[in-house]
This record gives structure tokens, sequence and C-alpha cells, in this order.
């Protein structure tokens, strides 16, 4: 009996000291190598059958084969996503390889679960940690050594197109991609209070290791605003400075040095710290600086992820109630922006950068730009991260979306909009809207035609709906969501995406030569039509001269015009 509990003993030591061994690809490359996709699943798999506080869970269909999984941190071993939100635990979401070439939060990710599962670092019981090791898979099966040119390291990475070839950090409105459908459905389970999206950045050279993009605080919201600028950036940055690494906001600069300053990024929520932001979450994109080794910017992931653990425990109360107070302002408010603009107002803050020149080009014997490594500079430089409404919109009280507009009504399903089927064929008394005029883009962006520049005239009139219509209450946790997205002068609103595009197309039409007497009889029934084509003939001079434009002028305003033609097929209850 003794001699088989020493062998009991001896084994449950060994398979101990196998999981406390476990080191990742990277750090067995001694900091040249990131995971493949494979073996950071094997890896997850393996850390979660010696530790119960961690699981390893699928999370959805892919573009590509493989399935996208979700890796679980929970003290209690309470690990179903659908649950994890009542619990009222702080849910931070690590989201890795959304640009697989970009792969710094792949490795540190890894190595951060290890010493978490390990007890390296300890994780409060109310803190529930979610990593997706790799969100691209397709981009990440696609490996290679030439798609980053500029950038210092791995030896291998993926690609930045997924399977379809998209750009999953341009996905989260139009949700093309099914890594895309698949991760917002795991954020709407989890609601969790942090997000955070590994990057590597392009552009400028300068000292810095690590960067950091925050969604900006007026689009984070009012008191989540206030909260991240003057509480929870400060204690990042000085909690980074004490790690050793002199944080500086993302530099968001191309062409010419960044010695003059720089504005914030924008993110609108077609990325996914700007989607992220609509419903109430605290959304940071880390952003290493593709220049340093690839074992410093792993190094500086991991730093600043820790550092946003530390404060996630430290401040647990506070986040939550943050959240909670801006969640019901929003609730109640009225007046959304649509768009915004960086004001001229700055801050300075301190930058450490590299002198820079200019010398003739061994290639085309043009002046070229150089950073002079051998000539580092600390100085102030200005930050322009003041933002200015551009346009707004009222949220109403119901929006009404036909059912046939089947794309858009799976969309607003996959964020968990409540909505409610119309019982039986009713008319009802709605706000409409009629596009006057839009401009497209003459290439295509990621699979679309982006319309902008929309401009529309509204009027109340009344609709026929049918049975099975929906009707969108917006006193619900997604009624900015449904602002942004169902309103059609919104930058990412699913008009500018092209999902209502059929409206745009005419479908019938009229013979001039036959049309021409019905148009001289409504005229001469019509004194009010009559009159509205004088007016119209008298200010515009080519209108006046154009028989075939009056003749188009008559058609608009009879009985023949097609109704659907140009009217934005979502209505309005005020």
């Amino acid at each position: 009996m003794t001699r088989l509990l020493f062998i009991l003993v001896f084994a449950c030591c060994c398979y101990q000291a196998k999981a406390q061994d476990m080191i990742t690809p990277f750090e067995k490359s001694g900091g040249k190598k990131t995971a493949t996709y494979f073996e950071a699943i094997a890896f997850y798999k393996e850390l979660a059958s010696h530790y119960g506080t961690v699981r390893t869970l699928n999370a959805g269909e892919t573009d590509a084969e493989y399935p996208l999984h979700v890796v679980f941190y929970c003290s209690d071993r309470k690990f179903n996503p659908q649950k994890i939100k009542a619990q009222k635990k702080l849910v931070i979401l690590i989201n890795n390889a959304i640009h697989p070439g970009e792969p710094d939060g792949v490795d540190a990710s890894m190595m951060l679960l290890h010493d978490v599962a390990t007890k390296k670092i300890t994780l409060p019981k109310n803190i529930v940690l979610a990593v997706v090791p790799v969100f691209n898979v397709g981009g990440t099966l696609n490996r290679g050594s030439w798609s980053r040119a500029n950038q210092n390291g791995p030896e291998e990475y993926g690609f930045r197109g997924n399977a379809q070839n998209l750009d999953l950090n341009r996905d989260f409105i139009k949700m093309d991609a099914k890594e895309t459908q698949s991760l917002v459905e795991l954020f709407h389970h989890l609601d969790p209070d942090l997000f955070i999206d590994n990057h590597v950045s392009n552009g400028a050279d300068y000292q810095h290791v690590m960067t950091l993009l925050s969604v900006n605080p007026k689009k984070q919201g009012y008191y989540l605003g206030k909260y991240l600028e003057n509480q929870m950036e400060p204690a990042l940055y000085q909690s980074m400075k004490q790690k050793g690494y002199d944080l500086v906001p993302y530099v968001n600069h191309w062409g010419n040095t960044p010695d003059s300053g720089w504005q914030q990024f924008y993110e609108p929520p077609r990325f996914a710290s700007g989607f992220v932001a609509l419903f109430q979450t605290l959304a940071f994109v880390p952003e290493t600086h593709m220049l340093k080794p690839y074992q410093q910017r792993v190094d500086a992931t991991y730093a600043l992820l820790q550092t946003f653990i530390d404060y996630a425990a430290q401040h647990f109360d506070e986040i939550k109630q943050v959240r909670a107070m801006e969640r019901a302002l929003m609730l109640d408010k009225n007046d959304f922006t649509l768009d915004w603009k960086a004001d001229t107002l700055k801050t300075m803050i301190s930058f450490k950068g590299y002198e820079a020149a200019y010398k003739e080009s061994k290639v085309s014997g043009k002046p070229r730009l150089y950073y002079d490594r051998t000539k580092p500079y600390t100085k102030l430089v200005p930050f322009y991260n003041k933002f200015l409404p551009t346009s707004t919109a009222q949220a109403p009280q119901y929006y009404i979306v036909p059912q046939g507009w089947h794309k858009v009504i799976t969309r607003l399903k996959w964020n968990d909009v409540a909505m409610t089927k119309l019982a039986h064929d009713t008319n009802m008394q709605v706000t409409v809207y009629r596009i006057e005029n839009y401009e497209t883009v003459k290439k295509p962006f990621e699979g679309h035609y982006l319309h902008h520049h929309v401009t529309y005239t509204k009027q109340t009139e009344t609709v026929h709906f049918y049975k099975g219509d929906y009707l969108i209450a917006t006193t619900q946790d997604a009624k900015r969501y449904l602002v942004e997205t169902l309103e059609p002068d919104a930058p990412d609103a699913f008009f500018a995406w092209g999902f209502f595009d059929a409206v745009l197309q005419q479908k019938g039409g009229y013979s001039d030569y036959v049309f021409e007497d019905d148009a001289a009889n409504l005229l001469e029934k019509n004194p009010d039509l009559r009159k509205a084509l004088a007016e119209k003939k008298a200010t515009d001079t080519s209108f006046n001269n154009d028989g075939r434009a009056q003749l188009d002028f008559i058609y608009r305003h009879s009985p023949y015009n097609e109704t659907e033609f140009m009217r934005y097929p979502v209505y309005r209850i005020e």
C-alpha cells in the first residue's frame, strides 16, 4: 500500500512538473518564431489537460476549414460562455491575430495563460480571462516570410487577408466572414468589460517598443470616456513605465516625420475596437513597433496584458459601476453622434524619436527619408485627441425593417437585437426617408462599394406592413448599434455598405411619347403640380431647357411613380 501511494504521488509530481515545464514555440526558438495555428491550439489543449482552471472551447466557424477557439481562465471552473455574463464577473477578452502577420499577441497570450494557470500570476476569482488564440484562421494558415516587408521578425508569420482575403479588422458591421460572426456571438455572450485587440504598427521609426490606441473618450461615451481619460489611461501608462516601457499613444503619422505630432486614429465600428465600444466595452489596441526585435515586442505585449489584468483586479467595482452608468445613460438619451472630426485643440505628450534627415536614394537618385538612430531625442509633441461631432441623429422609439431584407435582419440577430414580428398585416404612420443623393467609391473596399455623403428627405407617410415584418424597440442595450447601422447617413451604416442597394435602381418606367399625353392631363387636373413645375423651371435654367427632365419631374410627382425607388426601407416610429 505504501509503495502504491508512493507511485501515485510520484506520478502526480511528474504530471505537475510536465505542466510547469511547458514552453511555447516562441520560447524554444529564443524569441525568433511564432506559433502556428496548430501549435497554439495544441498548447492550450495540453494546458487545459493539466489545469482545471483552463478550458479550450470551440467558439464557432471560420472561413477556413478549422474552428475558432476561445481559451478561458476561470478560477471557479465555470466556463459556460452564456452564463459568465450572468455571474457578474469582470471579463477581459483578448483577441489575437486579426492580422496574422502581427502575431505578438499570439505568443504573449500563450505565456500569459501558462503563467496564470501555474499561479506565477495570481488572478482574483472575480476576473475571467477569455483569449482568442488565433482569430484569422485562414490568414494564419497562409504562412510565409514576405508579406510584412518592413517588419523585424518573426521568421515566419501569417497573411493579413483571411480565407476570403478579407481584412477582418474592417468586417465588424458588414460581418462577411464567418470568423467575425463567431466572435460577435461570443462577444455578446460574454459582454466583456475590457476588449484588447493585439497588433503591430507600421509607419515612422522611434524609440518606443509599445504604443497604445484607446477608443477616443468622446466615442467611448460620457462616463466611460471621462473614466478612461482621467483615471484608467494615466494608471496604465504609469504601470508600464514602472515595468520599463515608455508607453505612447499609437503613432498615427504617415508620409513625413512625427515630430510635428499627430491626430488620434479614428475607429468607426467597422473596426473591432470601434464596434465593441458601441456596447459600452472599454476597448484597447496595443500596437508594438514593427522595427523592434520580435523578442522585445512580445515581452512588451505580455507586460501590457499583465498591466490590464492588474488594473482590472484593483478597480473591479469602478469599472462595473461606470459601465452600468454609461449603459443607463445610453438607454435614456436620444441624440447620437454618427460621425466625428478632430478638433484643433491639442494635448502635449512626451515622444521619444530619432532625428530624421534626407539623403540621396540609391534606387532613384532622389531625396529619401531616413532616421538616424545614433541621434535619439525626447521632446513634447502635439497630440490631437479631441473630437467634435459632424453629424448626429435622434433615436426613434421603434425602427421597422421589412422581413425581405434578410441580410440585415440576420446581422441584427447576430448582435442580440431584440425584435418582434408583426402578428398581422397593418397600416402604420411612420417616418419615411427618401434618398436624394449619395456618392460611391470607384474601387471596391473589402468586397463592397461604399456609399458616402448621403442626403435624404423625410416625411410622415402611412405605409402598409406585412405579417412577419420586424418591429425593433430602441430601449435595449443595442440602442447605439441600431442608430449607427440603421440611419442611412452614418459612415458604417448598412446603407453605406450596400445592403439596401436594390432600392437605388428603378424597376419600372415609361415611354416618353406615350406619357406626354398623360403628363399634360396631370398638369391640367392638378394645379399644385402645375405650380411646382413652373417654380422649378423659373429657378433652374438647365431644367427649363430640358423637356425630358420636365417630363420626368411630372412622372416623379404622379401616381405612376414607383414608390419603392429611392425609398429607404427602414422606417421610424417617433
